[in-house]
């Protein structure tokens, strides 16, 4: 038979073991909403460069920005923030690969793969945008 202060300490480490499971649990959560998050800004973030650039090429007469300070310093403004200035966004680094008359190709890509953001956003002239596994990369 187990004595009082045996049960005492029993009682007290299943307590403990429950209790890092249940924040083990809401840790993993969390994570989970927070790359969600992540995502779905970024997204929307890819979205606001392409109606940036799309109504530049409209009031250019079909021509794109060379560069990320003609949609920010020019007049009007087409885009409030340099997304390409900054190391991140919500867990997420933004670059574009081509920027010229003709066109453009930019990508949101996550700055730590499954912590930070799951997918990389590649988006190309016209709107289309790529969405893969950062893990396959």
């Amino acid at each position: 038979m187990l004595g009082k202060k045996a049960r005492s300490f029993v009682t007290i480490m299943i307590i403990v073991g429950l209790s890092a499971l249940l924040l083990r649990t809401a840790i993993q959560k969390l994570i989970v909403y927070n790359v969600e998050r992540n995502q779905s800004i970024a997204q929307v973030n890819l979205k606001l460069f392409y109606t940036a650039l799309e109504n530049y090429a409209k009031d250019n007469k079909g021509v794109y920005p060379d560069n990320i300070s003609q949609l920010t310093k020019g007049s009007p403004v087409y885009l409030e923030r340099d997304y390409l200035a900054v190391s991140s966004v919500r867990g997420y680094e933004y670059e574009c690969r081509r920027m010229d008359a003709a066109g453009y190709n930019c990508s949101a890509e996550p700055v730590n793969c499954n912590l930070t953001g799951q997918k990389i956003y590649t988006m190309s002239t016209g709107g289309l945008i790529i969405t893969e596994d950062c893990d396959k990369k």
